[in-house]
């Protein structure tokens, strides 16, 4: 294991993951509440608009859209969502 950088808090850490174990469950209870939010969006919103709507941090909410597989699982949800990155 190498040394790494957390994507979200920016400590040092040893583990194969990009998020340190302690923020760990803070990343996969925003990526729960963002999933949720698009899948229940009826129209587009903009980076800032989901932000004020969630209470997730701008950055995040652009980490967990550029991640294939939350992608794949909040279209699997809304099959006519239109995700655009």
């Amino acid at each position: 294991m190498n040394f790494k950088k957390c994507l979200r808090c920016g400590c040092f850490f040893s583990s194969v993951d990009d998020i340190c174990p302690n923020c760990a469950p803070k990343d996969n209870f925003e990526m729960s509440k963002l999933k949720t939010f698009l899948t229940n969006q009826v129209e587009d919103a903009s980076v800032a608009d989901i932000s004020k709507g969630t209470g997730i941090d701008e950055s995040n909410i652009n980490r967990f859209m550029n991640n294939k597989d939350f992608i794949k699982a909040v279209k699997k949800e809304k099959k006519n969502i239109d995700i655009n990155l």
